[in-house]
């Protein structure tokens, strides 16, 4: 099978969000998604909600390892009352963008379908204000979005989002040091390895091939549980990290690791047939050879 690197949509925001605040001195997404360390790992919560990114990891996590290895600053605030919110929100917006997240994404009703929590984190990129409503950048395929402040305010406080405080953005990118992508991504093997080990796990929660095993038992049992968010969600991400991942560390000499990557890549991406289709004995099957290829990928960036 011939490899042609993937381009298109997905479900991306952190990463798109920091390409727009970076500008002009952005890396590509791929690199940037790379280096926030999701690609290497799985978990199964506590909760039986699986990702296809490490246990332990949160993409507040990943944006700060990402940033500081391609040489960037930025300043971090949250918390507080949603007054002093909007004024520390309205008062940044007057020298520049936001990023804003996370936000909880039911309350972002300019979406279709979007008309309450759902217990999916988001982030975008503020750029204004205008008779009470912010305007916004939305990865998720939103350019120039309008939000009522009331609506905003619910998004931006995320009490349905257990791994941030409410009300978090960041703003001052400040480029301290000149990095080039290559070498954040030679660098970033240790930080990789870190993941893999699966030692990072809160209680409960399974790591890389536990949790690919018990996800498949899961499919076995009660596919009804984590169907839905694999479909629309977790399936589409994960292949597409993955394949970023082959992608970067391939141009950087890590064809062991890339291969693997690769195929750990194919195994997600062929997830969503089945799903779709209710064929839930073939999923559990993917996940039975997936489960083995996450001390494969650790032994290869060893090597």
């Amino acid at each position: 099978m011939s490899e042609t690197t993937y381009a298109g949509s997905g479900p991306y925001c952190y990463s798109h969000s920091m390409a727009m605040m970076m500008g002009a001195g952005a890396p590509d997404v791929a690199v940037i998604e790379t280096l926030t360390g999701s690609p290497y790992g799985m978990q199964l919560t506590e909760e039986a909600t699986p990702y296809f990114d490490p246990a332990g990891w949160t993409p507040e996590i990943g944006i700060d390892h990402a940033l500081t290895a391609l040489g960037w600053s930025t300043h971090r605030s949250g918390g507080g009352d949603e007054h002093g919110a909007h004024d520390r929100l309205l008062g940044a917006l007057e020298t520049g963008p936001v990023l804003v997240g996370p936000v909880e994404m039911g309350h972002l009703s300019y979406q279709p379908g979007r008309t309450g929590p759902l217990g999916a984190d988001h982030y975008l990129v503020a750029i204004g204000h205008e008779a009470g409503h912010l305007v916004l950048h939305d990865p998720q395929g939103y350019p120039y979005a309008r939000l009522p402040w009331a609506q905003f305010r619910d998004a931006w406080r995320a009490d349905t989002v257990d791994y941030a405080a409410p009300f978090t953005m960041r703003t001052r990118f400040v480029r301290e040091r000149d990095v080039a992508p290559a070498d954040a991504l030679r660098a970033s093997p240790p930080r990789a390895l870190h993941w893999l080990r699966g030692d990072t796990a809160p209680p409960g929660a399974l790591a890389n091939h536990d949790a690919a095993l018990a996800l498949a038992d899961l499919l076995s049992t009660r596919p009804e549980d984590v169907q839905e968010h694999l479909i629309h969600f977790a399936v589409r991400v994960g292949a597409r990290r993955l394949a970023d991942a082959a992608h970067c560390l391939r141009t950087v000499d890590l064809p062991e690791a890339s291969r693997v990557l690769t195929r750990q890549a194919r195994l997600v991406g062929a997830l969503q047939h089945p799903l779709v289709t209710g064929d839930t004995a073939t999923a559990a099957r993917l996940l039975v050879d997936l489960a083995p290829t996450y001390e494969e990928l650790r032994a290869s960036i060893q090597l």
